[in-house]
């Protein structure tokens, strides 16, 4: 075994009721067949001490908020119960019934309070509308008097699914979601609205480091004028992301020229992912010196969470 300290903010997990709620056919077999044995055994292979365990696409809405209020609490309680049953091994980031805000702000309050969560789990989106859309207001409100950490998964929108033949929607559109999201909150205000929100975007931003030099020139177009006096950097430096599926130089080069190494978290994307593919990414690309890959692994998400 490696010696077990690197966190994990980006590990899912499949509770029994989750994937009998979307039936086998939504459910990709590397989630359906998830177990709490694999999960130990990946981290155990890396040197991962805790994942941080979170609902993936497709979410918990079925077009009822009763529905997803009520699956939410199960897979909460599911998360919870497995970091009291191994100890030190689980943590998680409490699902939510979005796009049903009452139901969320329950969740919120029975996650944080009751479970003592380690902060939300939240998609980039919910039928047509995105993270900083003023519907979210009230969502984001709470967590912002909480200063509470809210880990961001990408999905496919209801607008973009099935494009382009023979490619699935998570080889595009996970990374464009995350992109549309990050731009909603940033250029809506929401990020400078709710400046405590500790956001972590998965895999490197998605698409959005590619496309800086772009938002940065609309920072400076007649509509924003005055509200980005230090560029569209500075506002993407207000978040964290993670290394999950962008492990490579690439893309952490462009990350790392973008926000500086502390806003960078260890994420493995597991089941889809191992999280010795990461460990093992992260020290071949060349972008990273000893101490700042010892950030990436533990100290980052350490500051973060006990933040």
């Amino acid at each position: 075994m490696t010696d077990p300290h690197r966190i994990d903010v980006h590990a899912h997990f499949s509770p029994p009721e989750w994937v009998a709620a979307h039936g086998p056919g939504q459910i990709i077999p590397l989630a359906r067949d998830w177990s709490v044995a694999k999960a130990i055994e990946d981290m155990d292979r890396a040197g991962v001490a805790t994942a941080l365990l979170s609902i993936t696409t497709p979410g918990l809405w079925f077009g009822d908020g009763k529905t997803a209020h009520s699956l939410a609490r199960h897979c909460n309680y599911y998360a919870a119960k497995l970091r009291a049953d191994h100890k030190g091994r689980f943590g998680l980031f409490t699902a939510l019934p979005l796009p049903d805000v009452d139901g969320a702000l329950a969740e919120i309050a029975y996650g944080l309070d009751q479970l003592r969560a380690d902060g939300v789990g939240l998609l980039t989106s919910y039928g047509d509308k995105w993270l900083g859309d003023p519907a979210f207001d009230p969502v984001f409100a709470e967590l912002n008097r909480r200063k509470a950490v809210a880990y961001v998964h990408p999905t496919a929108p209801d607008c973009c699914r099935n494009i382009v033949p023979g490619v699935a929607d998570a080889a595009i559109e996970f990374g464009t979601d995350t992109t549309r999201a990050i731009a909603r909150m940033v250029f809506g205000g929401a990020a400078a609205r709710f400046p405590d929100v500790k956001m972590i975007w998965s895999h490197a931003g998605g698409t959005m480091p590619f496309l800086a030099e772009r938002f940065e020139g609309m920072t400076k177009l007649p509509q924003h004028a005055g509200k980005f006096p230090n560029g569209f950097g500075a506002e993407a430096r207000r978040f964290h992301y993670d290394t999950a599926q962008s492990a490579n130089a690439i893309s952490m080069s462009g990350l790392k020229q973008l926000v500086p190494v502390s806003r960078i978290v260890f994420g493995t994307d597991y089941p889809f992912r191992s999280a010795l593919d990461h460990v093992n990414g992260l020290q071949r690309c060349g972008v990273f010196n000893d101490a700042e890959l010892r950030a990436i692994d533990r100290e980052n998400a350490l500051a973060l969470l006990k933040g």
